[in-house]
């Protein structure tokens, strides 16, 4: 693909005179893959579209063509693109006052920190409680391994986290991520880190029997295994079994907060039993495109862990990128918007489990951050075929597909989604047939 036609041979010179066999063309224009891989590193791989604007829930790429946008920039853009709140607040806020640092304080920073004691827990954060504002997840994630270690103190106690779990990849947060192509090549890292599997109570109170557990990190719904929402009861029972044993608890809201659920909180929906954890970390939704992460500590004592010199940032808490997340936080709490997720998820959900594809098992998830499970190792496939029907979507693990579109997303636009990604599933479906592979992503015969 080429932003730029190819240049023609036939083509006259400016001055009028054709061109000759013998004449030397001059060189083709680079293509954007070949300025993309010749300036960054390699750190994905070479996108298969280049992007150049997007309006709601919809995004054009350097060809003209225009695509549903389900992945929403890895559940980022709440509002979608060029949302008016976002765009005038991020406006409006660069016109007047752009950069303080962290000598000052600016009022879209106080009143940011404000707003989220007053959602991240139903009725309020407790009293004493506080909020560290950074740049992204992985920031937030790291904040809050920094208030682990303080809360161990001088016996630096281990970590808990879950198989599965993903948590960033700066080095503290990778040492609390499981998965073992993004840790082996950077290990060892610092704090022990035990991984224990996800609901297995079991293993849980024998690590916590062990007297030596500083923190346990949990993901509500870890994202990139797959959207697997834990089992039913295990937040609850894990979170205060770890508080019991002396451990703090830091619930990892990245991907799950601010409405994506179709609540504020992932924490919040009922089968999380009321839960009240020591610190959630925040990112991704809150800005709605702008960096931010959030590290909010529940209570005194989570809050008096990172005191003056004990950690910083220079861009956390900007004045920009915390005027957008107000712009969002106003336009998720205007009331019906999230009963409004709730049910486009729904309708996402429900019309692909409807289709009867032999290639999707079941459709799992809450509100808009769902995952197809098929039923063989088919999503790059599956991926690669919704982009050609014009529909975005992520092939989180090699068997499933992650369906994270803005929060804004309208129920119409769900059912079009819907329509393509079913035929996404038949262009895959006869692609197998042809190759004689069966529904379970098998040839007939080979060994399973």
């Amino acid at each position: 693909m080429s932003e730029n036609p190819t240049t023609d041979p036939t083509a006259q010179h400016a001055d009028g005179a054709g061109t000759t066999p013998g004449d030397a063309q001059p060189p083709a224009e680079p293509t954007w893959q070949d300025r993309y891989t010749g300036s960054l590193m390699n750190t994905f791989g070479t996108p298969r579209l280049a992007l150049v604007s997007g309006s709601g829930a919809r995004v054009t790429d350097s060809t003209g063509r225009e695509y549903l946008d389900l992945l929403g920039g890895i559940a980022v853009l709440s509002l979608g693109h060029g949302h008016p709140a976002l765009v005038g607040a991020v406006a409006d806020q660069v016109a007047t006052l752009g950069h303080v640092s962290n000598f000052f304080a600016s009022r879209p920073q106080i009143a940011l920190a404000e707003r989220l004691l007053a959602i991240v827990s139903p009725g309020g954060a407790p009293e004493g409680s506080r909020v560290f504002l950074s740049n992204s997840g992985t920031e937030a994630n790291e904040a809050a391994l920094k208030m682990i270690r303080r809360h161990a103190g001088e016996r630096a106690g281990r970590i808990l986290a879950l198989e599965g779990a993903f948590h960033g990849r700066t080095l503290g947060a990778l040492s609390i991520t499981a998965k073992a192509a993004y840790r082996e090549p950077f290990a060892p890292f610092g704090p022990q880190v035990t991984f224990i599997a996800p609901g297995d109570m079991e293993a849980l109170h024998r690590e916590l029997a062990a007297g030596d557990v500083a923190g346990l990190v949990l993901e509500p719904i870890q994202g990139e295994a797959g959207v697997r929402p834990l089992p039913d009861g295990y937040l609850a029972e894990a979170t205060r079994a770890a508080q019991q044993a002396g451990a703090l608890v830091v619930l990892d809201e990245i991907q799950t907060g601010v409405g994506r659920t179709g609540a504020w909180m992932a924490h919040h929906l009922p089968e999380a039993g009321g839960i009240t954890p020591d610190v959630v970390t925040l990112a991704k939704g809150l800005g709605g495109g702008m960096p931010i992460g959030a590290t909010i500590a529940l209570g005194e004592h989570a809050a008096s862990l990172l005191t003056p010199g004990a950690h910083g940032t220079t861009f956390g808490g900007n004045p920009v990128s915390a005027a957008a997340a107000l712009a969002v936080l106003d336009v998720v709490g205007a009331p019906g918007f999230l009963d409004e997720v709730t049910a486009t998820g729904k309708v996402l959900a429900d019309g692909i489990a409807s289709l009867g594809s032999p290639l999707v098992d079941s459709v799992r998830g809450r509100g808009l951050l769902l995952a197809v499970q098929l039923t063989g190792e088919h999503s790059a496939a599956v991926a690669a075929a919704a982009q050609d029907a014009g529909l975005i979507v992520n092939p989180v693990t090699p068997d499933a597909i992650r369906l994270a579109p803005p929060l804004v997303l309208t129920q119409d636009e769900a059912a079009d989604a819907v329509a393509r990604f079913s035929e996404a599933l038949d262009r895959v479906g006869r692609q197998l047939a042809t190759s004689g592979a069966d529904g379970d992503g098998h040839a007939p015969g080979a060994e399973r």
